[in-house]
């Protein structure tokens, strides 16, 4: 396993049952002695992002749950650091915020879609030791995390896919149920 840090993916134990976390993926943006931020990858909303934020008319962007903190939140991850100036490189290429004010217009120019931009409503946050003591417990699995899961096509696929780079045993977690006591 890899310990955690901005870039690193957390995959949820196929037992976790928090239903914050269950079969989620998280991408750490920030992890330091006093706690920890990320966004989970895979828990697309309903709604769109004109659907959400006032001012996005027209802007048919899917929004994901980033996590339970801050639900009146809205962050973005992006592949555009010269169109949306002052991001943070979390991974190649990946870019935590910015320029928010760039965006409405890079999006009616059509330059803006689902593999360069992604939308989140809240954050995953850990306090001090709070993550330490989840990666003991074994509440989590690591993996670096590269472009092409961040901005997965199908969110679905983010779980098992992130367990493929593993590899090996941790593969057959796949096709763990839910609850191995319904087995």
């Amino acid at each position: 396993m890899i310990a955690p840090g901005p870039g690193i993916l957390l995959i949820a134990d196929p037992f976790l049952k928090d239903p914050n976390f269950l079969r989620s993926v998280v991408l750490l943006c920030e992890h330091q002695t006093e706690g920890s931020f990320g966004f989970v990858l895979n828990r697309q909303l309903d709604d769109t992002l004109d659907q959400l934020v006032p001012g996005f008319e027209g802007m048919v962007f899917p929004v994901f749950d980033g996590g339970p903190v801050q639900k009146d939140s809205l962050h973005f991850l992006h592949r555009l650091p010269d169109a949306i100036p002052g991001g943070q490189e979390i991974v190649k290429d990946v870019y935590w915020g910015g320029d928010f004010d760039a965006i409405p217009d890079l999006a009616k120019a059509g330059l803006l879609n689902a593999s360069n931009i992604r939308f989140f409503i809240g954050y995953s946050g850990w306090g001090e030791g709070q993550l330490q003591t989840e990666m003991e417990e074994k509440t989590w699995l690591t993996v670096a995390a590269n472009r092409k899961l961040v901005f997965h096509q199908n969110h679905l696929e983010i779980w098992k896919d992130s367990l493929r780079l593993l590899g090996g045993e941790f593969e057959m977690m796949i096709n763990f149920p839910l609850d191995p006591q319904l087995n």
